[in-house]
């Protein structure tokens, strides 16, 4: 009897990977000529009370961008490292900007901000952070609630191929403290769609 050969975990993880990609350009299709103004607001959890909800194979995406940046040590140094022309400075003179007046640890802010106001792993950001949900942000297109459910599904029945129970999402910072620096894994999942895209 003839055996199928399965395929290897790094290569199937990034077929699938490249399925994830497909839903976020349909995102972007779906999202046509909105923008936003950078102001970061959404990157700092602590300030909106939301952070976006991740499922195993966006979590993947995440992991291999920051690890395509030298690793978690490596993306510590380009944050730091990228206080020069930060939007916190670019406020009049003896004006202090708000966030800035905020402690880190009170803004909460996702760890791949950069302190220039930029996304160190923006081509890799995570389904939720595509939905300019901030209200300072420029509708473009008109996008109706069931074309988001629909994103939000999709991107779940890829990470449900990915491994057992992968469609169930977790705040992203908690996500990342339980994979730890080289494995996946952790607690169990929250779950259910809208979790998927906290608060967006």
């Amino acid at each position: 009897m003839r055996r199928t050969a399965t395929p290897e975990p790094h290569a199937r993880e990034t077929d699938l990977l490249a399925e994830l990609s497909a839903v976020y350009r349909e995102a972007e299709e779906v999202f046509h000529g909105w923008t936003c103004q950078a102001s970061t607001e959404c990157c700092r959890f602590g300030v909106t009370g939301r952070e976006p909800y991740v499922t195993s194979i966006e979590l993947a995406a995440v992991r291999r961008a920051i690890a395509a940046r030298g690793g978690p040590r490596a993306l510590q140094g380009i944050v730091r490292a990228s206080v020069t022309g930060a939007p916190e400075q670019a406020a009049s003179a003896g004006e202090p900007s708000r966030r800035r007046a905020l402690p880190q640890a009170s803004e909460r802010r996702c760890p791949m901000l950069t302190d220039a106001g930029r996304c160190a792993i923006y081509a890799a950001r995570p389904l939720g952070c595509r939905t300019f949900y901030c209200d300072r942000a420029t509708a473009g297109s008109p996008v109706r609630h069931h074309d988001v459910t629909r994103l939000v599904r999709k991107v779940q029945e890829v990470a449900a191929r990915h491994e057992p129970g992968g469609d169930l999402g977790r705040p992203l910072t908690r996500a990342l403290a339980d994979a730890g620096p080289g494995a996946g894994g952790g607690p169990p999942r929250t779950s259910g769609a809208a979790r998927a895209r906290r608060g967006r």
